[in-house]
C-alpha cells in the first residue's frame, strides 16, 4: 500500500515513518511518498528515514516529490501535515496577537483564526485533488487547526478524511497509568472540539475510575493536568480537561508569559528547526542522532508557557516517550485496511453525538474503526460550561470556514470578534489588518 505524506519536509514525520516500521503484518505500508514544496526539507527528512531504515528488512521504499498530483497518484492513505507559511508563519501569528494583549496560540484564539484563514485554501485544493485524483484513498489530517481543517476538507471528500490529534491520547496514558490500569482495556468517555476537549469518565470493565482520581488531591497533583489546571478547579469542575484548555481557564496569566518570555513557542522552534535543517544540509551530518537530539529537546519544551504560569514545573520523562499522533494514524490505517476493530479518538462528522451541533459538524470523540470507516461511540451530555464554550467556538469555526470560502474581511472580522479570547471587536479589525500585513496568502481577505 501507498502513504503519501503531505507535508513530507516536516519534522514529525520520522515518527510516523518509525510507526511504519514496526509493523510486519500483511495489507501494511510499503511505500510512503514525501511530498513537500521545500525541496530541501523533504531531502533532509529523507535521509533521517534512510538512517531509521538501515538494516530493516522490507522497510517502505520513500519517494520525493514537489509534484502534488503525482503524490497522490495511487494513494491508499493520504497524511496531510502542511503548513502554510511555515513556523515564521507561527511566529507573526503570535506576534501580531500578541501586540494586541490577546492569544496568539497556533490553535486557541486569534493565532488558530489566523493559521486557519491561511490553511484553509490550500486543504480545499487538495480535498478537492483527492477526491479527482485519488476517490478511494483515505485522509489522516493532522495539519492545525485539526477540527476546522477536517470540516473543510470534509465538505468535499465526506467521511473519508479523519482528523487525528495525540493530545487526548497522552491524558488518557496518564489517567489510566495513574489508576493502575492498562490504557488499552481502558474506555474513555471524552468529547469536544480538538484542543477543546473533557474526559468525564474512565471505565475499566464496566467500572468507572475518575471519580476516585477526583477524589484524591494526592493524585491529581501528581500528573501534567493537574499540575496545569490545580485540583481546586479540577475538583470544581468534575471533568478533566484537555490541556489545551489552559488557554481558556487561565488565559491572563498564559498572555502575561508569553509576553514576558524572549521567545514565543513559534519563534522558539522556528529558530530551532532551522538550525537542524541548515545542519543536513552537510553531507557528514548524522541524520537520525542529529534529528533526535532536536526531538528530545522540542518535546521537554512543549506547552512551557503554560506550565511556567501554572508553576507545573519541566515535563515527566515519561510523558516525551513516543506513542502520540504517530502510533494512532497507524492503529487507524491497519483498523481500515485489514478490518481490524479498534477504539480511537478522532476527529469526526458529529452525526447525533452532540445533539446541540448539527450532524456535520467535526467534533473529537472514541469512534470504533472498521473497514467502513469511524463509526462515534456515545459519550455523556457535555457539562453546561463546556456546551456553551463548543458551541461558542464552532461558531466561530464556521465564520472561518465562511471567511475562507468568501474571501470577505466583514467576516474574518466577525470570526475574530466572536472567539472567546478576544474581547473587542476593535482588537478583531485590528488584528484582521495585522494578518493581512503580516500574512501575503490573506490578501484575498477584502
Amino acid at each position: 500500500m501507498r502513504l503519501a505524506i503531505l507535508g513530507g519536509g516536516g519534522f514529525r514525520v520520522p515518527l510516523v515513518y518509525r510507526a511504519l516500521l514496526g509493523d510486519r503484518a500483511e495489507g501494511r505500508i510499503t511505500e510512503v511518498v514525501l511530498y513537500d514544496v521545500a525541496g530541501a526539507r523533504a531531502a533532509a527528512i529523507a535521509r533521517v528515514l534512510a538512517d531509521q531504515a538501515a538494516g530493516v528488512a522490507d522497510a517502505p521504499a520513500v519517494i520525493v516529490t514537489a509534484d502534488l498530483d503525482e503524490a497522490l497518484r495511487g494513494a491508499d492513505f493520504v497524511f496531510s501535515a502542511i503548513r502554510v507559511g511555515g513556523l515564521e508563519g507561527r511566529a507573526a501569528d503570535e506576534r501580531v496577537a500578541l501586540a494586541e494583549g490577546v492569544l496568539g496560540q497556533e490553535t486557541v484564539g486569534a493565532g488558530g483564526i489566523a493559521y486557519g484563514l491561511r490553511t484553509l485554501p490550500v486543504a480545499v485544493d487538495i480535498a478537492r485533488r483527492v477526491r479527482r485524483l485519488a476517490p478511494e484513498a483515505w485522509v489522516i489530517n493532522f495539519t492545525n487547526p485539526a477540527g476546522l481543517v477536517t470540516e473543510a476538507m470534509a465538505r468535499h471528500i465526506g467521511d473519508r478524511v479523519i482528523g487525528i490529534c495525540d493530545s487526548p491520547v497522552g491524558l488518557g496514558r496518564r489517567i489510566a497509568g495513574l489508576l493502575g490500569a492498562e490504557p488499552r482495556r481502558a474506555r474513555l468517555d471524552y468529547v469536544g472540539l480538538n484542543h477543546l476537549g473533557w474526559l468525564s469518565g474512565l471505565e475499566v470493565e464496566g467500572q468507572n475510575l475518575l471519580p476516585r482520581l477526583l477524589a484524591d488531591r494526592g493524585l491529581l497533583e501528581s500528573f501534567e493536568e493537574g499540575k496545569l489546571f490545580g485540583a481546586d478547579w479540577l475538583q470544581s469542575l468534575g471533568v478533566i480537561p484537555n490541556e489545551y484548555l489552559h488557554y481558556y481557564y487561565f488565559n491572563r496569566e498564559t498572555v502575561h508569559a508569553y509576553r514576558s518570555a524572549e521567545r514565543t513557542r513559534g519563534a522558539f522552534l522556528r529558530d530551532q528547526q532551522a538550525r537542524f535543517y541548515e545542519e543536513m544540509r552537510s553531507p557528514g551530518t548524522p541524520a537520525f542522532k542529529t534529528w533526535d537530539a532536536t526531538r528530545a529537546e522540542r518535546e521537554a519544551t512543549y506547552m512551557a508557557h503554560s506550565r511556567e504560569a501554572a508553576g507545573a514545573g519541566e515535563r515527566a520523562p515519561e510523558d516525551m516517550e513516543s506513542g502520540g499522533y504517530e502510533q494512532v494514524a497507524l492503529a487507524l490505517m491497519r483498523a481500515i485496511a485489514r478490518d481490524e476493530r479498534a477504539t480511537l479518538i478522532l476527529n469526526v462528522r458529529n452525526r447525533t453525538t452532540l445533539p446541540e451541533l448539527d450532524s456535520d459538524a467535526v467534533i473529537e470523540v472514541p469512534c470504533t474503526v472498521d473497514a467502513s470507516g469511524p463509526h462515534p461511540a456515545a459519550v455523556s451530555p457535555l457539562p453546561g460550561h463546556a456546551t456553551g464554550l463548543v458551541c461558542a467556538v464552532k461558531a466561530v469555526e464556521r465564520e472561518v470556514l465562511a471567511a475562507a470560502d468568501s474571501g470577505s474581511r466583514a467576516t474574518a472580522v466577525k470570526a475574530f470578534a466572536l472567539h472567546p479570547l478576544v474581547d473587542s471587536v476593535s482588537v478583531a479589525r485590528r488584528l484582521v489588518d495585522g494578518y493581512r500585513q503580516a500574512h501575503p496568502g490573506l490578501a484575498y481577505l477584502t
